[in-house]
């Protein structure tokens, strides 16, 4: 009998562990007085855990799970504070203090309606996608943010001065992005942002509220997040993930971006067609050849480690990660995804790092060392981002 109960609570512990969670509480002053300030915007970036502080410059974030999480403190007339906070199941106290903003002047951004209209357009892809979901996506304010065209470098270089609010009609979300930096490259199809970001649920009725749940739980289900906790859980195989070695060379027949690009424009423009069909030719090859994928599946332990601070974890490898979604097929043709002819076509996405390693944490949130993603996980954009504290099982 007492076998039998030890077994049940071995199963039942990870769930009460996990279930767990804290209280983020504290108050905010100014750099120039003790005394509290009202109505600034706290929040957990990339999170549903917001709230505004009191007349005295109190707030409470309640119901917190474990992570890593980006602590800001905004306000009108205020330099933005932030500070990471490793969140376990006890309650955090803090003590905030806002300094006077000093205004900082960019470039003056000179533009005609037509072009901003083009540069946002191309931003709004880049950006939020064009899946389903973004589809689905409304923008509020657009005109919040600054775009930069940067022809001859192919490269769209955006930010915004205030949030910019995004209702995804989709996932049933309110969407705030404070975008302190956007650049989205053409030349080596590296898009990259960095900025602050605060979720919110939108109101619907009940039946708008099974649908969101639907779909957030299909965009969460074989993405990078599901992948990260289930790779720490030690769970890969049960949640449908399995993980190859991946070895390639860059194809020395396929001249560099930037030559084909320079190329297809010159001959598209003199309208010399044969020429313009042997760069387009150029173009279209894969990046890479002798592409040599790994047969036997690797399993966790080969790229997973603890660190020495509890909740957060390495995932390290050589060459490429080759990453299978053995539960859904890909419905986009990848030209420099390698796919071996007798594979089933299920969503595959390699995984590249710029580090040794990737550090991440319990929310499958990879923080440090984030890896550059090709294939499925590429075409997730922002309309397909969840909140760090979101889980399959909270719409319950």
């Amino acid at each position: 009998m007492r076998v039998h109960r030890l077994i049940l609570l071995l199963f039942v512990f990870p769930f009460i562990t996990y279930a767990q969670t804290a209280t983020i509480a504290g108050k905010v002053t100014t750099t120039d007085s003790e005394s509290g300030l009202g109505k600034v915007s706290v929040f957990l970036s990339n999170s549903s855990f917001g709230t505004e502080t009191a007349e005295d410059g109190s707030f409470r974030l309640v119901g917190v799970k474990p992570g890593r999480y980006n602590l800001v403190a905004s306000s009108v007339g205020f330099q933005d504070y932030s500070q990471t906070v490793m969140v376990g199941n006890e309650p955090i106290n803090l003590t905030i203090q806002l300094k006077s903003k000093v205004n900082e002047l960019r470039g003056v951004v000179i533009t005609t309606s037509a072009d901003w209209k083009k540069n946002y357009e191309a931003f709004k892809n880049a950006f939020i996608g064009t899946s389903e979901n973004a589809k689905n996506c409304v923008v509020i304010n657009p005109h919040v943010v600054n775009l930069v065209n940067h022809g001859r470098k192919h490269e769209l270089e955006g930010w915004s001065d205030d949030f910019l609010i995004v209702e995804n009609r989709s996932l049933g979300y309110r969407v705030k992005f404070l975008i302190d930096s956007f650049s989205n490259n053409g030349l080596t199809g590296i898009l990259s942002w960095e900025g602050k970001v605060v979720f919110q649920e939108l109101p619907g009725s009940e039946e708008q509220k099974k649908l969101w749940k639907l779909k957030r739980q299909e965009t969460y289900y074989g993405s990078s997040r599901h992948f990260f906790r289930s790779l720490y859980t030690n769970t890969l195989t049960k949640e449908g993930f399995v993980i190859k070695k991946l070895t390639r060379q860059l194809n020395p027949e396929r001249p560099q971006e930037e030559i084909i690009l320079q190329k297809i424009k010159q001959f598209r423009e003199s309208n010399k067609r044969d020429s313009l069909s042997y760069w387009i030719g150029k173009e279209n090859m894969s990046r890479y050849f002798k592409e040599n994928l790994g047969k036997e599946p690797l399993q966790a332990y080969q790229i997973f480690s603890n660190t020495s601070k509890p909740g957060l974890f390495i995932c390290g490898f050589t060459d490429c990660l080759y990453v299978i979604y053995t539960k859904r097929h890909e419905e986009t043709d990848f030209k420099d995804v390698y796919r071996p002819l007798d594979m089933e076509n299920f969503e595959t996405s390699i995984l590249t790092l710029y580090k040794p390693y990737a550090i991440f944490d319990m929310n499958g949130v990879v923080f440090d060392g984030a890896p550059l993603n090709e294939g499925t996980w590429s075409k997730a954009k922002l309309a397909e981002l969840l909140p760090y504290d979101y889980s399959p099982g909270d719409d319950k």
